[in-house]
């Protein structure tokens, strides 16, 4: 694990939002890098600072996507400055490479981190209208797993199905032929080695493509398949090395075929 991958964890961490999976990538990666812990200690102490002495309220209504405009507009603020700093004067491009290597967050850090800070300011627009951190962080922090799920679920031509996973438990399939999406939902998904992984795919007809790698969870697995699914499309899951298959084909049998036709 790179160094904005840990702070993504840690931003995410500070604000209760890791899976069981990533909550050990997050510990690993510490006791690996102790001197990380300055980044993990900075977005604990922001997350504490938005919630002390703010009583949990339901929000008003609409008051969500008044937040996620506000944040996506922040990260646009960001994409902005980004492109002028890549616009910087030639003598000052060495000096920023000798900060970074002094021990400086590099931009390429920064930018998860400041993401968080974007939450915050709109945090802060929330608790001035009296709605809770303690309520409104969950509800935008959902896994995108779930959201796709949801999104699926409400879709008009919204369909699923069930299959038997072999070692016990089910495996269920939520896809939507207009969104082009689809969501496999697992509840008993056996949890793999360290050099292992699961890999999703589209079979579509005999040509397998993949659609993302994901980890078993304690419990029901909620995972997105990346990638735009076809009419007739065949969702399965694979064991492969960890990162996925090297050859962007399965290396094993799959473990479940769900087809959609």
């Amino acid at each position: 694990m790179n160094e904005p991958e840990f702070a993504e964890l840690a931003a995410g961490r500070s604000l209760g939002a890791l899976s069981a999976a990533d909550e050990q990538r997050f510990r690993a990666a510490l006791a690996e890098h102790p001197d990380w812990t300055a980044i993990a200690d900075d977005d604990a102490g922001t997350a504490a600072l938005l919630a002390e002495g703010v009583p949990a309220v339901a929000p008003p209504p609409g008051i969500r996507d008044a937040l996620l405009a506000r944040i996506a507009a922040t990260a646009q603020e960001q994409g902005d400055v980004a492109e002028t700093a890549g616009e910087a004067r030639p003598e000052e491009a060495p000096r920023a490479a000798v900060s970074a290597g002094a021990g400086t967050v590099a931009p390429s850090i920064r930018r998860p981190r400041r993401l968080l800070f974007g939450l915050a300011a709109g945090l802060v627009l929330l608790i001035g209208l009296g709605v809770g951190a303690s309520v409104v962080i969950p509800q935008l922090l959902r896994p995108a797993a779930v959201v796709a799920l949801d999104r699926i679920e409400n879709a008009p031509d919204a369909a699923e199905k069930t299959v038997p996973l072999p070692e016990g438990g089910k495996a269920t399939a939520h896809w939507s032929a207009s969104m082009g999406a689809a969501v496999l939902v697992a509840d008993g998904l056996g949890r793999l080695e360290a050099t292992q992984t699961y890999e999703l795919w589209f079979v579509r007809g005999s040509t397998p493509v993949s659609a993302g790698v994901f980890e078993a969870a304690q419990g029901v697995t909620t995972a997105q398949l990346k990638g735009a699914m076809h009419a007739g499309d065949a969702i399965a899951v694979t064991v492969e090395r960890a990162g996925g298959s090297p050859t962007g084909k399965p290396t094993s049998e799959p473990i479940l075929v769900i087809p959609t036709s």
